[in-house]
């Protein structure tokens, strides 16, 4: 079968709209490599990512198959491969990102968020610690829970 295979085109947008901040970075890498490309193979994917983050071909089998279960890409079959192709462009992807933290950050305020940008001064960039309750990742910040004062007896 040589179609792209997946989730119907609604049900793709649906979920693929609703887990882009639930990519974990290892996905993100995948996407940010298969978006230039335009469709790729597990093998070209894990040859490009190779040089800065080396991994298993079936470590990016499996994080492609789950990219395909989730709706992000399609993939069809051809020979004893598949081929995997983004449901959603970069833009796309950065705009419903940017959507999800103005809602979910800044409740739907884009003052808010443009305050809190320009707080951010260029001295505040990737080199700068996290902000409390805060986490460095490979593809950014990740919240975490806040830490409780501790109770002395």
């Amino acid at each position: 079968m040589n179609d792209f295979t997946g989730i119907s085109a609604n049900a793709r947008s649906r979920s693929s709209r609703h887990a882009l901040l639930d990519l974990a970075p290892l996905e993100l890498d995948c996407m940010n490599t298969l978006w230039p490309a335009g469709e790729a193979t597990v093998r070209e994917i894990r040859d490009r990512l190779a040089p800065r983050l080396p991994r298993a071909y079936t470590t990016i089998m499996t994080i492609m198959d789950r990219l395909a279960r989730k709706g992000v890409v399609t993939r069809r079959k051809s020979g004893r491969a598949y081929i995997y192709r983004p449901n959603l462009t970069a833009e796309q992807a950065r705009t419903q990102a940017v959507g999800q933290v103005l809602e979910n950050f800044f409740g739907g305020s884009k003052e808010a968020l443009l305050a809190q940008l320009g707080a951010c001064s260029p001295a505040h960039s990737a080199h700068s610690e996290p902000a409390s309750g805060a986490t460095a990742t490979s593809s950014g910040i990740a919240l975490s829970a806040p830490e409780l004062p501790s109770e002395t007896p």
